[in-house]
């Protein structure tokens, strides 16, 4: 991890609410931003942060989100996803996330990722891959 990370380090990420991102269960009238798309979006943005931090061979997975989903936005808004570290302890980094629309916060979240080698990561994946493998046999 460069050093250029630090505590305070801000990213936003600008979104449209499309259709994919709304709930379908209650018909075509009432999508809104659903939550599993908020918080697929907090992830990605806390990860967006990070990316501009790594050296070569590091990526972030996510351990824990937290999040309280304020209101609803409609399909066809914009939101507005920052994400600030609030702790840094490598590998492990806390967020605090606000979503807004144009008109409201619509989210708040805290996210906590873990910096990993990939080339480790790689290794612990095959090694349960094969164990998943031996469960089956």
């Amino acid at each position: 991890m460069k050093d250029t990370l630090k505590v305070g380090a801000e990213y936003v990420a600008l979104l449209e609410v499309d259709k994919d991102r709304t709930i379908s269960f209650m018909g075509d009238a009432l999508r809104v931003y659903a939550t599993p798309s908020m918080v697929l979006d907090v992830e990605r943005t806390c990860r967006a942060l990070l990316v501009e931090h790594h050296d070569a061979g590091e990526d972030s997975v996510g351990a824990r989100v937290e999040i309280d989903h304020l209101g609803p936005t409609l399909l066809g808004q914009h939101v507005s996803v920052k994400a600030r570290i609030v702790e840094l302890a490598l590998p492990r980094v806390v967020f605090e996330v606000e979503v807004a629309d144009e008109l409201d916060v619509v989210g708040r979240s805290k996210h906590i990722r873990f910096v990993v080698d990939t080339a480790r990561q790689g290794e612990r994946l095959a090694k349960k891959a094969a164990r998943v493998k031996a469960a089956a046999e």
